[in-house]
């Protein structure tokens, strides 16, 4: 059974799934009403150097309808000669003007023809070339990172998670609005348009090979069948989830997600922390700020900080993570520190530099 609204998001991702289902970011192309300009121009040059030809070797031509050729004839003539026409009533009688027409005429009205042609054959090279990007795109992505929803949390997660290194390439965006589409195109994303609820959409955006999916729905309930489906098209996946109320945390985790995130009781939460405390409100405004300031990071022990207390480490430690439990620093259960276990640090963010590969940001609401 559907839930609310399911239908409306459908309907709309069929409209935009019509055309133009997968979007590859693309370096920026002129104006088209410019390009026409240009290509009209191209050709007046081409007919104004062909009258002048023609007009130069006047007497080498036959008009005959009075015998003589002036300016006039001369831009007649360049004109159903460029296009192809060829009414017969002008033509060249001398041997240089018959030469004219082999060697200099010619090859220009196959360069007139070639401008004026050239829209289509344009929209037919750029579609060969967008399809060799797509099936490009589609046999190298490998581990990358799914994004359903690019209003504010989709693009916070996605700033956040590049903070740390990632490339724009290794994110994909789906969406069902096509505007959504164009916003994450035009940053550097590639897009997907249609309603992430549905396994076709999610395959096109290569979610069955895809390392982390980052669920940032404007509804819970989209949030929850967008979960659902993820976990049964990649049983591997990270999957990371924003819900509006607390009470579909649970119903989210049991969908498939590994953490879910209460957007509204975060922001309360932080409210009411600014309020007790402005300053501690400013700090963890920095923390969840990834490359700025301080940031929390979740990183591996090293074998120098093995059968120490999380106290003797160079770092700040706030936690621990040993297996499936997260431990606080003054645990007693945490005793000495293990080669398996990962720490959840504060360090300082050093603008321009990255993340290393095994160093993981804790998820961000």
């Amino acid at each position: 059974m559907k839930l609310p609204g399911q239908d409306a998001i459908a309907r709309q991702a069929d409209e935009h799934l019509v055309t133009h289902r997968v979007k590859l970011p693309r370096k920026m192309v002129e104006h088209p009403i410019r390009q026409v300009a240009k290509r009209l121009s191209m050709a007046l040059v081409v007919l104004v150097v062909t009258a002048f030809i023609v007009y130069v070797d006047k007497e080498g031509y036959n008009d005959n309808s009075d015998g003589s050729l002036d300016l006039l004839d001369a831009f007649y003539y360049a004109t159903v000669t460029l296009s192809t026409t060829g009414y017969g009533d002008i033509t060249p009688v001398s041997d240089g003007a018959r030469l004219t027409n082999i060697f200099v005429i010619t090859p220009l009205r196959v360069l007139f023809l070639i401008i004026l042609v050239g829209t289509t054959l344009e929209a037919l090279t750029e579609r060969t070339r967008e399809e060799w990007r797509l099936n490009r795109w589609r046999s190298t992505l490998r581990d990358h990172t799914v994004v359903v929803g690019f209003g504010t949390k989709g693009r916070s997660a996605i700033k956040t998670v590049c903070a740390t290194g990632l490339s724009k390439e290794r994110v994909v965006v789906v969406d069902p609005s096509s505007k959504a589409i164009d916003a994450a195109t035009a940053d550097g994303y590639a897009g997907v348009i249609g309603d992430a609820t549905r396994s076709e959409v999610l395959k096109r955006a290569e979610l069955h090979r895809a390392r982390q999916i980052i669920i940032a729905t404007q509804r819970d309930d989209t949030a929850v069948l967008v979960a659902l489906t993820a976990r049964q098209l990649n049983r591997g996946a990270k999957i990371v989830a924003a819900v509006r109320e607390e009470e579909n945390a649970p119903l989210l985790k049991q969908s498939g997600a590994d953490a879910v995130i209460t957007s509204a009781s975060a922001a309360g939460r932080l409210l009411g922390l600014s309020v007790l405390s402005p300053s501690a409100g400013m700090v963890m405004e920095d923390l969840i700020q990834q490359g700025s300031g301080m940031d929390i990071i979740e990183r591996p022990v090293i074998k120098a900080e093995v059968g120490k207390t999380p106290r003797e480490t160079a770092d700040l430690v706030v936690s621990v993570v040993r297996g499936h439990r997260v431990l606080g620093y003054d645990d007693p259960d945490v005793g000495k520190l293990e080669l398996t276990d990962r720490l959840i640090t504060i360090v300082r963010a050093t603008p321009g530099t990255q993340v290393a590969p095994d160093i993981r940001p804790l998820p961000r609401s």
